[in-house]
């Protein structure tokens, strides 16, 4: 017999005992048996506390009560149900462990890299938009976590059952855009020297400096000619730190900073420059469209690039732009200027929030405080731009033509230009997706003792963490494995590194912060992507010592306290999976696998697998050592861990 959810299983049983032992001691009474595990082993591995809300009403003790049901219970239809006992008011299941692990392992073993995966019965389209890191600069540590969350949840939804397509959105309209664009012109279109998102950032970097020295020189001129003291002493503060970031970057890129200064100098006003670029790439112009769509591309190639190192793939790259050109963002403009909710302010269009949740009584539908306001969203500019969440409604509208359900993985100092999102949908008429729109939002990554900036080019890309991730693991692997080829210890360090940081920025809790330190990532001791990887290497090593794989599973001989342990906990990853999946909790996994990886190696420090008293013994534990390397594997591969043969 096999079981995609043998604990499930199990409780089913449980609950249908339970529900007929009521309704045979108790036949003018129905209650909601639910059902919870216990956290002392001892009273079982399910139990129910209904006795105790249900003796108030019928006026007896909930230990008399709790007895009488369990009186009634028919233990003709026991299968995996060993026993069924009244214990202070409670019910409590015990699981008949030999039935119980030949179920699990035997459904583990025919099932294999399907086991664990359950398939929802309302199986959805549904669209994962992740990582969409401004073509600018390459992907940081601090935006790392945002690829890596959104590719576990698109793993998990696919195995869940639903037609997930994973979304990239380039940002490629605004300010910023046209910065790095006029500077890569500037410079007449140069031809990288490295990696091309790694050139493209200092370029960035460099040019929004010189920028904005230049702007601030020129306000300080006009400042100093109206005699406004005020403004002078601000405008002399912002002048000072900006030519000390000067200063550091001429240092850091001399040659590069040198060329971007003189070529940008020969402009009077660089930022009206800039400005024209950007209104001409909104408005299509053949020009600026082909120049920022060319630097834009160039630096999404070393987004790719990065992305494929921890095998992350994307669907579909969808560009801001083509909203812009294609009108869907000015008919979504029109729409929204016809619904009652837009105003004009001094020349710019602004969107009415909160009047849209009176109006329509969403307070409750959007979890909103009675006195919690929400600004108007400024819709255009008064030199008629847009601004960024206006065109991502229109994006937004066209996700949900390709999907029932759209995920936007965003970090969550955008919670609330996400709200605005929703309510605009709601003002549109779009309630159903409006409800269907969520917003996975995450904490920020930070590093203890260094503060990232991308104005000073201050920041630790994500390529260098995964390179050093590398070396370690290196370093590492060298050491407790010395007898492996050079190559076997290359290709481990890559995947051991890679997996280090992945489990890394997945395993805390979204709403928390990740707190880098190496001390945590490439822990081969406890709770790290090296722990578990190893532990699974060691359960290969058995099975590899073992050289068999045994025909009959023996499970009757697994008595040990350890071995029911592992046993329920393999038993439970589908329901983990399960949860994970229907809450978008992919740290879950990551739990989980931990907790694996410490039973199993308690288990194996304290019981000999291959040195057991008999055969049979020998053939239980090593059928219980196979199904543990194929869970752990099953696991880890739902957040993009490799789990390896050897270490």
């Amino acid at each position: 017999m096999v079981s995609v959810n043998p604990f499930a299983d199990f409780r089913r049983e449980c609950e249908i005992v339970l529900t007929q032992a009521v309704k045979q001691a108790l036949p003018e009474v129905h209650v909601e048996t639910l059902l919870e595990k216990p956290a002392n082993p001892a009273y079982g591995q399910l139990a129910s506390s209904f006795c105790f809300e249900l003796a108030k009403k019928l006026k007896l003790k909930p230990v008399d009560l709790a007895v009488l049901v369990a009186q009634a219970v028919d233990k003709s239809v026991f299968n995996l149900i060993e026993k069924v006992e009244a214990v202070g008011g409670f019910i409590n299941f015990h699981v008949n462990f030999p039935r119980f692990s030949a179920l699990t392992l035997e459904s583990i073993r025919q099932l294999g890299k399907d086991y664990g995966f359950p398939k929802t019965d309302a199986p959805k389209k549904i669209i994962v938009e992740h990582t969409s890191v401004n073509p600018l600069h390459p992907i940081h540590i601090g935006q790392a976590r945002n690829p890596i969350l959104g590719d576990s949840l698109a793993r998990i939804l696919r195995l869940r059952g639903h037609n997930v397509s994973t979304h990239y959105y380039v940002d490629d309209v605004g300010r910023q855009s046209s910065v790095i664009a006029y500077g890569y012109a500037k410079l007449g279109k140069p031809k990288p020297d490295e990696k091309v998102d790694h050139f493209i950032g200092k370029i960035y970097t460099i040019t929004s400096c010189i920028v904005e020295l230049n702007r601030l020189k020129r306000q300080l001129e006009t400042a100093k000619a109206v005699f406004a003291a005020a403004d002078v002493a601000q405008l002399n503060r912002e002048l000072a730190e900006w030519s000390g970031i000067a200063a550091e970057l001429e240092q850091k890129h001399p040659a590069l900073f040198r060329a971007l200064l003189e070529k940008i100098n020969t402009d009077a006003n660089p930022e009206e420059e800039i400005s024209k670029l950007n209104r001409a790439y909104e408005d299509g112009e053949p020009l600026a469209k082909n120049l920022i769509r060319e630097v834009s591309e160039l630096c999404l190639e070393g987004f790719r690039q990065t992305a494929k190192r921890v095998e992350i793939f994307y669907d579909s790259w969808d560009w801001e732009s083509d909203f812009v050109w294609s009108n869907q963002v000015s008919d979504v403009l029109a729409k929204l200027k016809a619904s009652g909710f837009v105003f004009s302010e001094g020349g710019v269009l602004e969107f009415d929030a909160d009047k849209v949740i009176q109006t329509l009584k969403l307070r409750v539908k959007l979890g909103l405080r009675e006195e919690q306001e929400v600004p108007p969203l400024t819709l255009v500019r008064a030199d008629g731009t847009t601004l960024y969440t206006t065109r991502d409604v229109a994006y937004t509208l066209w996700k949900f033509h390709k999907a029932e359900e759209v995920i936007n993985v965003i970090g969550m100092e955008q919670s609330l230009a996400q709200l605005q999102l929703k309510i605009a949908l709601y003002a549109l008429g779009y309630g159903k997706q409006a409800e269907n729109l969520v917003h996975f939002a995450y904490n920020l990554v930070t590093l203890p003792g260094y503060k990232m900036s991308s104005r000073r080019g201050h920041y630790i890309t994500f390529d260098e963490v995964l390179d050093e991730a590398i070396k370690r693991a290196y370093e590492e692997v060298s050491k407790r494995s010395p007898e492996l080829t050079e190559q076997e210890k290359q290709e481990i360090a890559r995947f051991v590194g890679i997996g280090a940081v992945r489990y890394a920025l997945v395993d805390v809790d979204t709403g928390k912060p990740v707190v880098f330190t190496w001390d945590r990532v490439l822990n081969f001791e406890t709770n790290s992507a090296p722990y578990v990887q190893y532990t699974h290497a060691r359960a290969c090593s058995i099975l590899r010592k073992a050289a068999r794989s045994p025909a009959k599973l023996f499970c009757e001989e697994l008595d040990e306290q350890l071995e029911h342990d592992l046993v329920l906990t393999l038993a439970s990853f589908p329901e983990v999976f399960i949860e994970a999946a229907e809450y978008l909790k992919p740290n879950m996994i990551a739990d989980y696998s931990n907790a694996l990886a410490d039973k199993f190696n308690t288990f194996y420090n304290a019981l000999p697998v291959l040195k057991a008293k008999t055969p049979e013994l020998c053939d239980a534990r090593v059928a219980l050592t196979e199904a543990i390397k194929t869970v752990l594997s099953n696991a880890l591969n739902l957040i993009g861990v490799v789990a390896p043969e050897k270490m």
